[in-house]
């Protein structure tokens, strides 16, 4: 069965359509996604690294990727959470540090991304890596974070500095 998202203008707000994965889509026209930042109490952010099979395989990343239609950005976070890495997070211990529109190169036209972080606390021996989505983890702080985008071997995100700021 085909995946469907749901449509949304550039600042977020529903149109009412869908939108079939994998079909190009119109200009003017965004999908949802989340990206997902876990961080601990020690300022260690979980991450993980992707399949090698993936595009971009061998990176290492944050919890990412698309809401499917009918869920809102915070259940798309939690599922995503829970399919990439296994971990069950508790809806309260997460915020919306941003919310921006991204083109994307891939084919799957252009994204309405909301960037969450959840701090909470987590044990590692609970990560369940997704076969075909993650083939490794760790957690790192920041200035390892910083480092590895710096050397190109972690998917860049230009606001993780400011994010690592206001988190404080």
């Amino acid at each position: 069965m085909a995946e469907l998202w749901d449509i949304v203008d550039e600042r977020g707000k529903p149109t009412g359509r869908f939108h079939e994965r994998g079909v190009p889509m119109k200009p003017g026209d965004y999908h949802p996604s989340v990206i997902v930042w876990i961080v601990n109490g020690c300022g260690e952010f979980l991450i993980t690294q992707r399949s090698p099979e993936k595009r971009a395989g061998g990176m290492w990343e944050t919890t990412a990727g698309c809401a499917v239609a009918g869920e809102t950005s915070l259940t798309a976070a939690l599922r995503e959470v829970c399919e990439e890495v296994g971990l069950e997070l508790d809806p309260e211990d997460g915020v919306i540090y941003k919310e921006y529109t991204y083109p994307h190169s891939s084919g799957d036209g252009a994204a309405y991304n909301t960037v969450w972080v959840f701090r909470t606390e987590y044990d590692t021996a609970d990560v369940v890596l997704q076969p075909g989505e993650t083939c490794a983890f760790m957690t790192a702080d920041a200035e390892t974070v910083l480092r590895m985008m710096r050397e190109g071997k972690f998917i860049p995100y230009d606001y993780f500095g400011d994010m690592c700021t206001w988190l404080g």
